[in-house]
């Protein structure tokens, strides 16, 4: 056996330096340096990431960003040549609007055979990516380039998970040539540990600003929006939550859980009516909180705490921000809790305000209960709200929910218990990437409960097919909970909204909103998975104990219920 050291090791030495712990991979014909440094790898018991097989680029990418959002680590996607990358470019485009560091590469040929010491295989010639791969993603990541020589390639990689890590976070793309994989390769003379990406925090003089504007404020708020994906900031927000008995709500498009819901202090999503009267707004990891933009909440200040007040990859955003911390979230929220008790805190003040939030959070809760006892209807049917009540009931306290709803996502953000950190995800960037998100993150936390919660519609935008086989092959069962309306109502509720007396409404012929789609519940069974149409309410209870038990035991559920609305 020969031992080859050519670029396809300096690309697997650059991912352990990098600390990444799989390579996630619908596979291309211009990887075969890469596998045959991971089976060297295999065969010579070295440590070294782990290799993924997926039967989709989007799976593959998607996977990754779910198993990024739960660790923070990195990760890296190969894919083939142009077409492989445009087939991913939906996942990559999610990654990029959620801020998900990691290295995603393809590759061609760049000789098509005519070097006559290097035959390459004749697949490449006329079927090339004119102009170069990198022109497909240059808007979609934070940075796309191609590798410059095998002698750079080593370095390259590098420098993009380094790259990549870096505020504001994101994918990266490169461009590697098959002939530079193929081309020997020599380990530096002046090698180093890859070190991890440092902490950047805002400045102590910026945060005796803001603390001493909370310790000033009568009436302090904190809207939570995006805090919520690192366990740190989740524990901060509380601590200071506490500190001062400031209520918190999240922001109308959480995508993470930024706030325990069983908290006292906790007020629910985007009640911004409590705003009003607020002399001072916390914005805590906002993106877009305010609709519309031009719309201020409050006639106090807003301090936007966040590491990326302003996102390159929107459009526009007013955040109607009066000061800024920029940094760590984390350590800014850290930060304030230490100079606030530091500074004289009226103690008085304090714990009337505990008492009267408190009391808004009780009357916040006997609302949710109401509107969940109105749900139970007349028993011919599951209105969404109870299905949603149901899962609250039977669900461990521990479960992970990726959320791939549109209608009612909403509702389900309003009324399941989010009690811990990590426990809720949505992704950015369009429909169709909930089951690899969901099957990454139970890559990243196979000791939790993890359920995706998706719309009919959502769930046929997915490579359902090769999720569910990823899922098989890789041991990671989770729950598919699908909420079917046989619909697109968020279609028909869209074109209800601009022409509410138009000849649509009035025929009632909501042209792109109805669905008759298929019995989603038995796609599994191809692959020994558990499946089961739930249609009337005294059977919820018992379906979703089932399909829990099923994933418990190590199989993936997929429970098709028919939702009234």
């Amino acid at each position: 056996m020969k031992n080859y050291m050519d670029g396809g090791e300096a690309i697997l030495e650059a991912f352990r330096k990098l600390k990444i712990d799989y390579i996630l991979s619908s596979p291309g014909s211009e990887w075969s340096p890469v596998w045959e440094a991971l089976v060297r790898q295999k065969v010579g018991n070295r440590q070294g990431p782990a290799y993924i097989d997926c039967w989709h680029e989007t799976l593959a990418v998607n996977m990754a960003t779910g198993y990024t959002l739960m660790t923070g680590r990195p990760q890296a996607v190969l894919v083939h040549a142009g077409v492989g990358l445009l087939q991913g470019s939906m996942g990559v485009h999610g990654a990029l609007q959620s801020e998900v560091p990691m290295i995603v590469m393809s590759g061609e040929s760049t000789t098509v055979g005519e070097d006559p010491d290097l035959p390459i295989e004749q697949q490449w010639y006329g079927g090339l990516s004119v102009g170069g791969i990198e022109r497909f993603v240059e808007n979609i990541t934070k940075s796309a380039r191609p590798v410059t020589s095998p002698f750079t390639l080593y370095e390259q990689v590098i420098r993009a998970g380094e790259m990549s890590q870096r505020t504001p976070r994101g994918p990266i793309y490169l461009n590697v040539a098959l002939e530079h994989m193929l081309h020997d390769w020599s380990p530096p003379e002046n090698d180093r540990e890859v070190p991890s990406a440092p902490r950047v925090e805002a400045s102590p003089g910026e945060v005796e600003k803001v603390a001493e504007l909370l310790l000033k404020a009568k009436n302090p708020v904190v809207v939570a929006e995006q805090s919520g994906r690192d366990p740190e900031a989740f524990k901060a927000l509380v601590e200071l939550a506490d500190l001062l008995a400031i209520p918190v709500m999240w922001g109308r498009v959480a995508n993470y859980c930024n706030f325990p819901t069983d908290h006292p202090l906790y007020l629910g999503v985007a009640t911004y009516e409590h705003l009003k009267d607020a002399d001072l707004v916390l914005l805590v990891g906002g993106r877009a909180p305010w609709y519309p933009p031009h719309t201020k909440p409050t006639k106090g200040k807003i301090v936007a705490i966040n590491d990326n007040q302003f996102k390159g990859h929107m459009i526009y955003q007013n955040l109607h921000a009066d000061a800024y911390l920029e940094g760590d979230i984390a350590a800014a929220l850290q930060s304030l809790a230490q100079a606030a008790r530091a500074g004289k805190v009226d103690a008085e003040a304090v714990k009337k305000r505990r008492d009267r939030w408190q009391g808004e959070h009780d009357k916040f809760v006997a609302g949710l209960k109401a509107e969940k006892s109105k749900a139970n209807g007349n028993g011919k049917a599951i209105d969404p709200l109870a299905l949603i009540s149901t899962l609250a009931d039977v669900m461990p306290a521990d479960t992970i929910y990726v959320d791939e709803t549109i209608l009612h996502g909403p509702m389900l953000r309003q009324h399941l218990p989010f009690t811990t950190p990590q426990s809720f995800f949505r992704g950015f960037g369009g429909l169709g990437q909930g089951l690899g998100t969901a099957l990454g993150v139970k890559l990243a936390a196979p000791e939790r409960p993890v359920a995706l919660l998706i719309g009919d519609g959502g769930f046929l935008y997915n490579p359902v097919i090769q999720a569910l086989g990823a899922t098989k092959q890789h041991n990671l069962p989770i729950l598919i909970v699908i909420f079917n309306n046989k619909g697109y109502m968020a279609m028909q509720k869209g074109h209800v909204h601009h022409y509410p007396d138009g000849a649509a409404e009035n025929a009632k012929m909501h042209l792109g909103s109805r669905l008759n789609g298929f019995d989603y519940d038995t796609l599994g069974t191809h692959f020994g998975l558990h499946g089961e149409r739930v249609e009337q309410p005294d059977k919820l209870k018992a379906a979703i104990q089932t399909g829990l038990k099923k994933v418990q035991d190590g199989t993936t559920a997929i429970l098709n219920v028919m939702v009234s609305r």
